[in-house]
């Protein structure tokens, strides 16, 4: 359990990020759900999770692009506001051959995918450190370790974002910070059906994509006690290999 924990989840609105939303309420924890617009569904469905299981749930909006956006609204959030638990689950995709994308759209990805979950990290752990208490959990991608044709972008960040997991939990696990990643394989969300085709889908030994809640199971094991001696690893949950996040 984390009864009277707060974490804060990246890129909360669907997916992945709504799943663990879901997890950790459930579970007793207060959440500030980061996205990147207000949506009115999302409101009414972290209403609904608040009133069900009496804890709370508030947003936070700001294009993680934006880098003045995300400084002006993360700092004024950790003047109000204890993050125990940061699940940096903010992420954009993309697919194609290297000779054939443009390294505008390359640093597009590494600004979402890597540098905006560092700077996050960044202005969340002052306060972690501070307490000597505190979890991170990054989430990766099997793309990260399994990099294939046409990973330049996407799964290179992602191998980025693995390789900043376990380097910083070097530098943390003496303040009492851990620091983790989960790399996902093929997960049933709408980002995995817009860049995945069916071939690539089916080749897991399970012969089935993972749901979201599966993917939010072992964020929230990692974040928790159960992992109180676990830092700098990445767990992957891929079905037993084939099959890209």
């Amino acid at each position: 359990m984390l009864k009277s924990k707060t974490v804060l989840i990246t890129g909360a609105r669907t997916g992945i990020g709504r799943a663990v939303v879901q997890k950790f309420v459930k579970n007793g924890a207060a959440v500030v759900a980061h996205m990147r617009v207000q949506d009115d569904e999302f409101d009414e469905f972290s209403r609904g999770l608040a009133a069900e299981y009496g804890t709370a749930v508030s947003t936070v909006y700001f294009d993680i692009a934006d880098t003045d956006a995300l400084k002006r609204e993360m700092k004024a959030l950790l003047k109000s506001t204890q993050i125990d638990v940061l699940v940096n689950n903010a992420g954009i995709a993309h697919g194609g051959l290297f000779q054939m994308t443009k390294l505008a759209a390359i640093r597009e990805v590494f600004d979402v995918n890597l540098f905006s979950q560092m700077e996050i990290t960044q202005l969340v752990l002052g306060q972690m450190t501070r307490r000597k208490s505190g979890a991170i959990v990054n989430v990766a991608s099997i793309s990260g370790i399994d990099i294939r044709r046409g990973d330049c972008a996407y799964g290179v960040s992602k191998a980025a974002f693995i390789a900043f997991t376990k380097a910083l939990s070097a530098e943390t696990g003496t303040f009492g910070v851990r620091v983790n990643a989960v790399a996902p394989g093929f997960t049933d969300t709408k980002m995995v059906k817009a860049y995945a085709n069916q071939s690539e889908m089916s080749d897991n030994p399970m012969k089935r994509l993972a749901n979201t809640d599966e993917i939010a199971n072992a964020i929230y094991f990692l974040a928790s006690d159960d992992a109180s001696f676990i830092n700098g690893s990445t767990l992957v949950v891929d079905g037993g290999g084939g099959g890209r996040r």
